[in-house]
């Protein structure tokens, strides 16, 4: 499963979700890809549930990429214990997802077969998103109309 290498601190403060995601949020090294709807926190047995739902629906054909990454600790305390006495042990890492964020990105199959690798990998995510397909840039268009007339 995901998590860091190393932290420079081991707990980290809740933090909030509010708001739309400002980065990660066009579809960059794929064609198709899965986009958040809500916010949440993505736990790191969801990102590879996802995952693995993906790779097993294209018969690990293909690329996937992982566009998010659970770097933000979350701690928890021991069953029956006492308020009080600090924090807990860090217990699971998450990724901050807000709305609009890409979650993963799928390139060299058919649209066919990359929704419905979508839709299972959607159905292991608590939150609901949305299949997106790459935005085509103007440059491209206009490079690939530049040798034909309007006749």
């Amino acid at each position: 499963m995901l998590q860091p290498k190393r932290v420079k601190y081991r707990k980290t403060h809740k933090g909030h979700r509010r708001g739309a995601a400002h980065s990660g949020n066009a579809v960059i090294f794929g064609d198709y890809g899965l986009q958040a709807l809500d916010a949440a926190w993505l736990t790191a047995r969801q990102i590879e549930a996802a995952r693995r739902a993906i790779t097993h629906h294209v018969k690990r054909g293909g690329n996937v990429w992982i566009r998010i990454f659970p770097d933000k600790s979350v701690t928890k305390k021991a069953a029956e214990t006492r308020m009080g006495s600090g924090k807990g042990a860090p217990d699971h890492w998450v990724a901050v997802v807000r709305p609009g964020r890409i979650l993963f990105e799928m390139a060299g199959v058919t649209e066919e077969v990359a929704k419905d690798a979508m839709r299972l990998a959607s159905n292991k995510l608590p939150i609901d998103t949305k299949f997106v397909a790459r935005a085509v840039s103007l440059a491209a268009v206009s490079e690939s109309t530049a040798g034909v007339s309007p006749e």
